[in-house]
């Protein structure tokens, strides 16, 4: 009896040892830059697919009140990471934020310079001496000069109009005659949808350094490594997903809050916003980084030169 009784435990003893506890899921507070639109695809796909919860976490996606909050609240802790722009990365930092790069969202520019395309303006040469609507203020003189300066004249020579968020509106009207701040994703299908048509000069073919347009941000001295690898394989995994099923993915996103998301311009912005989308989210280029942060400071926009690397954490 004594022998059956040990090999019973002999037995059972292995599973006792290598049985470990269920981890609960890691909680993460995602902060929007905005509210919720195509350009977060991902993260609402992978939200409503179950991406991050395969990936052991449960993640908080919050919308700001503020649109100038996000960083803040990365910076004194109060959110885990949060949606950016990557030139803002590099004007906080420089104003003392500690904040890091932690991920991409979308990884092209998707700012530009956008006119009527049955207008006065045929060509950048076109614009001096003219207006430009702008949704905010500030750090626009680098990009001007940069679209202007080969055509002989620079941000001296134009006149900026702060229009709020009526970019499309301004534009048709003619209260300004170019718009700039605004995404070849989202204003150009306005104007379609409101009966104009825009012409775009992008950015990237025009001098200005090619740039990550949405990154996540961390807290330089404070961040969870681990769970922020898992939600960016969660994004991938929502990414990868839309790229291959660009339907399914649009009705997923619409159907996840169809009283805020499921209107035309947004159906339109989707398809627009795919090719554009992070297919790494993870992946590290520090070149990239440096390049932006290099014309940022030869445009005096940063007050101190910045790295790369300190701007970047390794995942």
């Amino acid at each position: 009896m004594l022998k059956r009784l040990l090999s019973f435990i002999l037995v059972l003893l292995p599973m006792v040892v290598t049985a470990a506890p269920v981890e609960k899921n890691k909680d993460l507070t995602l902060m929007l830059e905005w509210f919720i639109n195509p350009d977060h695809a991902p993260i609402i796909v992978a939200q409503q697919k179950g991406y991050f919860e395969q990936e052991g976490l449960n993640v908080t996606i919050q919308e700001p009140a503020d649109p100038n909050l996000p960083p803040k609240l990365v910076a004194a802790g109060n959110a885990d990471i949060a949606v950016y722009y990557q030139h803002a990365l590099s004007y906080a930092v420089d104003s003392g934020l500690p904040l890091v790069w932690a991920g991409t969202l979308v990884a092209t520019p998707l700012d530009g310079l956008i006119v009527l395309e049955e207008g006065k303006i045929k060509s950048l040469e076109d614009m001096k001496g003219k207006t430009i609507g702008v949704s905010t203020n500030g750090n626009h003189k680098a990009f001007i000069d940069t679209l202007f300066n080969p055509h002989g004249f620079g941000y001296d020579d134009i006149q900026l109009v702060n229009v709020g968020w009526n970019l499309s509106s301004s534009l048709m009207t003619g209260r300004v005659d170019a718009i700039l701040g605004a995404y070849r994703n989202f204003q150009l299908n306005e104007l379609i949808l409101a009966g104009s048509k825009g012409k775009m000069f992008y950015y990237e073919e025009n001098g200005i350094p090619p740039y990550d347009e949405l990154i996540f941000i961390a807290n330089r001295d404070k961040h969870d490594k681990d769970a922020i690898r898992r939600f960016l394989r969660g994004v991938e995994l929502g990414a990868q997903f839309i790229a291959n099923n660009p339907d399914k993915g649009w009705e997923i996103f619409r159907d996840s809050n169809p009283r805020q998301l499921d209107n035309e311009l947004n159906k339109r912005a989707w398809y627009d916003t795919i090719p554009h989308l992070a297919r790494r989210p993870a992946a590290k280029d520090t070149g990239r980084y440096q390049r932006v942060a290099d014309f940022l400071y030869e445009h005096k926009e940063l007050k101190k030169p910045q790295k790369a690397d300190d701007l970047m954490i390794s995942l």
